[in-house]
């Protein structure tokens, strides 16, 4: 048994990816998109046909107006096309310039969901990526009573992950390997043994707050650096992984033992925490590592996001 398959049966698979041939190839649950992986698949040929269509469908209005529709057509063209391959779920992101406009990004939940729906796509094997900001959470609360499951990203902070269980959002996704990062910079380090990793800790100790006092918001780890973070979080809930870490995980011979579970969860000595705006904020803000990284993830989205939509303009001229 390689590592890949050992660890499907403790963790849900999800791709972190667009590209229908590598989503074919691993055979994930579930999968995810954003607007990178959006604009990288669209150029390969065999994406040809659905360009046109998401062209065709923007055919009115502004040039500004046309290229946000055609992003949103081809977004939900691509997870459609995704969703014919896996049994699961397919995640699509909010544009980042609506990470600070809870009723812009309902409004634009609402509209990806309906182009879903209108290509007969449940909108239960949807789930809409919003940023974790106090407005993203407050959207992805309206959205959950409207029954339009959400994926929160860009989660780096212990309150993030709280206030998202408070809204009773269907997923998060805690960036691990960014995390990493920071604190490698910040250590001048050139790497930080697994059993001091502090993407892999924050993980951990989400996944054991949730299980303890019974949140059903599930913990989708993210954004690994190497196979062995991924490893030290066999049991979570879900892990996304990109094409070269789960080929590594499939070359690795061994079965992966169970590092998160219900059981040690509920032994684990965190405390109940309730998180109004003003605590959320606080919170968040004694974290320094989780500041910085949250405003660069939604300047970095936002920049791919405009590239997609450069790139839009010039196809719809």
């Amino acid at each position: 048994m390689n590592q890949l398959e050992s660890l499907r049966k403790l963790t849900t698979v999800v791709a972190d990816t667009g590209d229908i041939d590598q989503i074919k190839k691993y055979e994930p649950q579930d999968a995810t998109t954003n607007p990178s992986l959006l604009l990288a698949v669209s150029q390969k040929p065999e994406y040809s046909r659905l360009v046109d269509e998401a062209i065709e469908e923007s055919r009115h209005g502004s040039l500004e107006r046309r290229a946000e529709e055609f992003i949103d057509q081809l977004f939900v063209a691509v997870g459609a096309k995704i969703l014919e391959i896996i049994p699961g779920r397919v995640s699509t992101e909010v544009d980042a310039r609506l990470s600070f406009d809870t009723q812009g990004s309902v409004e634009k939940a609402r509209r990806l969901i309906a182009l879903y729906e209108k290509r007969k796509i449940d909108r239960e094997r949807v789930l809409i990526k919003v940023a974790s900001t106090w407005e993203g959470i407050r959207a992805a609360e309206m959205l959950e009573a409207e029954g339009i499951h959400t994926n929160l990203t860009l989660l780096f902070s212990f309150a993030q992950a709280v206030a998202c269980a408070e809204a009773g959002v269907t997923l998060i996704s805690p960036f691990v390997g960014r995390i990493y990062d920071w604190h490698k910079k910040d250590q001048g380090v050139s790497d930080i043994a697994l059993d001091d990793d502090p993407g892999v800790a924050s993980v951990t100790r989400i996944y054991n707050y949730f299980k303890k006092f019974g949140y059903t918001t599930q913990v989708m780890g993210a954004s690994f650096r190497k196979a062995g973070q991924i490893v030290r979080l066999a049991g979570c809930d879900l892990l996304t992984i990109s094409p070269d870490l789960l080929q590594e995980l499939r070359d690795t011979d061994g079965e992966v033992e169970p590092r998160l579970t219900v059981e040690g969860a509920k032994a684990s000595d965190e405390e109940k925490l309730h998180l109004d705006q003003k605590a959320f904020r606080w919170l968040h803000n004694q974290d320094p590592m989780a500041v910085d990284k949250l405003a660069e993830g939604i300047r970095k989205f936002d920049a791919d996001a405009r590239k997609l939509e450069k790139w839009a303009m010039k196809r719809l001229q």
